[in-house]
C-alpha cells in the first residue's frame, strides 16, 4: 500500500462567530472512520498559525506562518491507500472540505516516527 499525506487547510483568521456548529464532532467521526478502516497511519492537529507559528528563512526569524495567506495548514494525516483514487476518496470525506477549508493530497516519499518510551 502506498502512503499519502493529507494536508488539511482552514481559514487563517476564523472568528469565534465563524465556527460551524458540530464541526469538531464531524472531524472526530472522520478520524474514527479512518481508524476503523485501517487507513490511518498518523495524524496531527496544529494550533492556529496566526498565534503560534514562527517562520525561518535563511537567517531571518519572523512571527507568523511562512506565507501570508487566507488559508493555513490546520493539520496533517498520513494514510495508506491502494492508489491515488482511494486516497482522494478518503480525503474528500474530510469535513474541512465542507467547512470553508480544503485538503491537499500528496504521495509520501519517506517518513519516520520516533519510538518514544511511555510517560510514567
Amino acid at each position: 500500500m502506498a502512503q499519502y499525506a493529507i494536508l488539511i487547510y482552514a481559514k487563517a483568521h476564523a472568528d469565534e462567530g465563524e465556527v460551524i456548529p458540530g464541526a469538531r464532532e464531524a472531524h472526530d467521526r472522520h478520524f474514527e472512520d479512518m481508524v476503523t478502516s485501517g487507513a490511518l497511519v498518523a495524524t496531527f492537529a496544529l494550533r492556529p498559525a496566526a498565534d503560534t507559528a514562527t517562520s525561518i528563512r535563511g537567517d531571518v526569524v519572523t512571527d507568523g506562518p511562512f506565507v501570508d495567506a487566507k488559508e493555513v495548514i490546520a493539520g496533517i494525516a498520513i494514510i495508506e491507500a491502494s492508489d491515488l483514487d482511494a486516497a482522494l476518496k478518503i480525503a474528500r470525506a474530510n469535513p474541512a472540505t465542507q467547512q470553508g477549508g480544503g485538503v491537499e493530497v500528496r504521495p509520501v516519499e519517506g517518513g519516520f516516527i520516533a519510538d518514544r518510551p511511555a510517560a510514567a
